[in-house]
């Protein structure tokens, strides 16, 4: 059989040239594409550009949203079935497959894994009743809607308590960045249950019928019924209990009563 020299020379070529015209196809394609890596060298420069699957990027690397995907369902499981207590690093790695040292790409710690995991498992935000009804009508149909939600999604009471043990001022300790998991799942907690309110409370109708009252206390007057008595387990609040809540609102604040 003849070798592969032999079959060069047959056709004119070279063994020495052949080897020499791949090697020079090879540094040339070298040239254009640079080797993978967050590091690589071309002649004496170092360029710093990031590789095609460089770990900060999720729109170019589609594998480091897999993996954390598989983090979070993991994790989201464990904590629904197991609570905050079953959410461990190990537990988390084994039930997604994912190394540990993947885990740690995605999140430097438990607690961010906890936070992203929480904010995971809200549920979307209940658009705030239309403008239309009365303010006390529309009160009602949100303040109730929040009570549902409480019955059908205890991982909310879960998120509330979670989030409370935090430090009082999240700037603090960095969790106010909302950027950060903390401090991203505080934002969704504070749009979760503040802003349908903020937008009723805040309306044209609300300060005609309601006196100067303070925003923030008066969503605490409203929802905190609902979050205490879920916490506590005293209660589930019904339809008829968020109906004597609001109307003991309206009769503290109202306008009338104020100028009488």
């Amino acid at each position: 059989m003849p070798t592969d020299q032999g079959v060069l020379r047959n056709r004119g070529h070279t063994y020495e040239q052949f080897r020499y015209a791949t090697l020079g196809t090879i540094s040339s394609r070298l040239l254009e594409t640079p080797p993978a890596g967050p590091n690589f060298r071309r002649g004496n420069l170092v360029s710093t550009q990031p590789a095609a699957y460089a770990d900060d990027d999720d729109d170019i690397d589609p594998r480091r949203i897999r993996s954390r995907n598989r983090l979070l369902d993991a994790a989201a499981t464990l904590l629904t079935t197991g609570g905050i207590e079953a959410v461990t690093i190990d537990a988390v790695t084994k039930a997604s497959k994912v190394a540990r040292t993947t885990l740690y790409r995605h999140f430097t710690s438990s607690s961010q894994l906890l936070a992203a995991t929480f904010e995971r498992l809200l549920p979307h935000v209940t658009a705030p009743t239309p403008d239309e009804g009365s303010l006390r009508e529309r009160l009602i149909e949100i303040l109730s809607r929040q009570a549902a939600l409480f019955a059908e999604a205890p991982i909310q009471v879960t998120t509330l308590a979670w989030v409370a043990l935090g430090p009082t001022d999240p700037a603090a300790d960095g969790t106010g960045d909302e950027h950060s998991p903390a401090g991203s799942l505080r934002s969704r907690v504070v749009e979760q249950y503040r802003k349908p309110f903020d937008e009723i409370l805040s309306s044209d109708q609300a300060r005609e019928e309601l006196d100067d009252f303070d925003l923030e206390l008066a969503e605490c007057q409203l929802v905190g019924p609902l979050v205490f008595a879920r916490m506590t387990g005293l209660c589930a609040i019904s339809h008829d209990q968020c109906v004597r809540i609001v109307d003991d609102f309206l009769a503290a604040h109202s306008r009338t009563r104020t100028e009488a």
